[in-house]
């Protein structure tokens, strides 16, 4: 029997960083061509030359989410390196503190050095909206192109657990998330005859680079942050990277999911089920 993937294209964004890396070797082992891109060229080619180094296909390109030509541009290194896409993951993303506040509450005796939601940087809410939901846009309307009429064709998008209810202090990053999962909805339908199908996971916690320094002090304590986060998770703990895999999986098989389209699936530890009460 054959690998899941075997000889499938899967283009992946956001590449350079862990979670995404993580998917491209997932696939990769899983018998795919996997295209890993990312604006960090260093880390790109790095995780790349890991896989290829393990016997898989596998090959890095410096690319940038929010410039369509050099997308354009990379796709047609990528179509005569290992084939058209078949599967498109837009994992590019994340947050910046210019769009981040100090405070969860708004309050009338807070601190006078408090970031409030009236300090917020309008560049800063530029970004993480760009990034998070062009850098999905984009993508998808440079590659798509590819795959239309192509059997088992898909795109899935990285969406949040901020998309169902925004979390505090993280408005633009939440703003954009909920945008991500309205957009992968409006694909589903508009590419509905054409045999792609768009999904999207969203994840609840794991620890990560982007979100360490919210989660723990520099003693590597949790916060309190994390505290209300796990008390907040019916499961009572954080996510690994792996456990995202088996809800990629199915979403991206046609064997076992040809009939879904327009789907957001929390993978999250039952924290989007939970009440808090």
């Amino acid at each position: 029997m054959g690998k899941r993937f075997e000889n499938k294209v899967v283009v992946i964004t956001g590449a350079g960083g862990v979670l995404c890396n993580a998917f491209a070797a997932a696939f990769a082992e899983e018998g795919a061509k996997v295209a890993l891109l990312d604006i960090n060229e260093e880390a790109v080619m790095q995780n790349a030359r890991m896989l290829t180094e393990k016997g898989c296909t596998a090959k890095g390109y410096k690319a940038d989410v929010l410039d369509q030509e050099s997308l354009k541009q990379t796709r047609e290194r990528v179509n005569a390196d290992l084939g058209t896409c078949d599967i498109l993951i837009n994992g590019a993303g994340g947050n910046n503190k210019r769009a981040t506040t100090d405070n969860e509450f708004h309050d009338f005796d807070l601190p006078e050095d408090t970031k409030t939601f009236f300090d917020l940087d309008k560049s800063g809410f530029e970004f993480v909206f760009n990034l998070n939901f062009l850098g999905t846009v984009i993508p998808t309307q440079v590659f798509a192109a590819d795959m239309m009429g192509k059997k088992g064709a898909n795109i899935i998008n990285i969406s949040s657990m901020n998309a169902f209810t925004p979390l505090t202090k993280i408005p633009a990053y939440s703003g954009a998330k909920a945008a991500v999962s309205n957009l992968t909805q409006w694909l589903a339908v508009y590419f509905s005859k054409t045999g792609i199908r768009c999904n999207a996971i969203a994840p609840g916690f794991l620890v990560s680079n982007q979100n360490r320094a919210l989660l723990f002090d520099a003693d590597g304590k949790p916060t309190a942050r994390t505290e209300k986060i796990l008390r907040n998770t019916p499961m009572g703990r954080f996510g690994e990277a792996d456990e995202l895999l088996g809800g990629l999986f199915f979403l991206a098989d046609e064997q076992q999911s040809s009939f879904v389209n327009g789907v957001i699936l929390p993978i999250d530890g039952g924290f989007s089920a939970y009440s808090g009460v």
